[in-house]
């Protein structure tokens, strides 16, 4: 009777060790085409970018001198000063403050959206191009008819349709960028799908689930890697747009698309309540594109075992 329990319990055992070796697999392929980057110029300046913009999103509520929706009715649209770094809004809010508190929102749905975006597409792409056939041509253009959307279009009807909150905003870019996501992890897996050791793997009898998540995807790490980095620096930007067309994260968040929005009224008279959460958003995507083109450099650069090892 025992035997009977461990065998019935024993495939789904199976799928989730197989789905945690892949994870684990992700993680330290994710982690050395990290390292290799900083071996490139563009991996040496995107990394601190970025590293700096995730440090002010865990820290930065903790590090501001005022809290973001503290007003100082008395000092309203104060120029930069050592009391107001970055001056002041037309509420009297320190914009520094809501700077340092904002990067936490802006970051997390962006990162929350590329990944759910990301883990989805690698998932239909993978399927869709090891399964192949009339199953491949059906994903596929359901794919290319999504992609037919221009982003932000597709965005807008999707936040429309659900309501906007942080979490349809995270479902709304993971929507966005599955059929990206699945055309290039798709044409990956067609690559990798036919060596030998994937052929190998068929003829042992192993599952599908088994040769896609052990033998293809971590061959498609470097791929997949940087795909993962450009999909983020165009989440940046999207839920920036949406909270400037005012669908984001809603008022008094300090969300930097909310207050480039708010700012519109005073881009003559107090230009810092705009250039400010600007300058934030645009070095933070100079930071994940700079990365990205390093990730992209390093693939070509030899790699050095000794180095790997320690």
């Amino acid at each position: 009777m025992s035997d009977i329990l461990i065998t019935k319990s024993s495939p789904p055992q199976s799928a989730l060790l197989t789905v945690w070796g892949a994870l684990l697999a992700l993680g330290r392929g994710f982690g050395r085409q990290l390292w290799m980057a900083t071996r490139t110029p563009a991996g040496r300046i995107g990394l601190p970018l970025v590293a700096l913009h995730a440090i002010i999103a865990v820290f930065g509520p903790l590090l501001a001198p005022y809290l973001p929706t503290e007003f100082h009715l008395r000092d309203q649209l104060s120029s930069p000063s050592w009391q107001y770094w970055l001056g002041t809004d037309e509420y009297g809010r320190d914009i520094f403050s809501r700077l340092l508190s904002g990067a936490r929102s802006i970051i997390t749905v962006a990162a929350l959206g590329a990944s759910l975006g990301i883990a989805l597409g690698t998932f239909v792409g993978m399927s869709s191009g090891y399964k192949g056939g009339r199953t491949d041509e059906v994903v596929m253009r359901i794919m290319d008819g999504l992609m037919s959307f221009p982003a932000l279009l597709l965005a807008l009807l999707v936040l429309t349709t659900l309501g906007s909150n942080p979490q349809n905003i995270v479902l709304t870019i993971g929507v966005v960028f599955t059929p990206r996501v699945a055309r290039v992890m798709r044409s990956a897996t067609l690559s990798v799908k036919t060596l030998e050791f994937v052929q190998n793997a068929r003829l042992r009898g192993e599952p599908a689930a088994y040769i896609i998540f052990k033998e293809i995807l971590p061959n498609t790490i470097p791929v997949l890697t940087v795909e993962a980095s450009v999909r983020l620096s165009f989440a940046i930007l999207l839920a920036s747009s949406l909270g400037f067309l005012g669908l984001g994260v809603q008022p008094p968040s300090s969300d930097w698309g909310l207050m480039i929005s708010e700012s519109r009224r005073f881009m003559t008279t107090a230009p810092w309540i705009a250039l400010a959460p600007a300058a934030a958003v645009a070095t933070l995507v100079i930071g994940v594109n700079l990365l990205a083109e390093g990730i992209r450099q390093a693939q070509h650069l030899p790699l050095i075992e000794e180095d790997i090892s320690s």
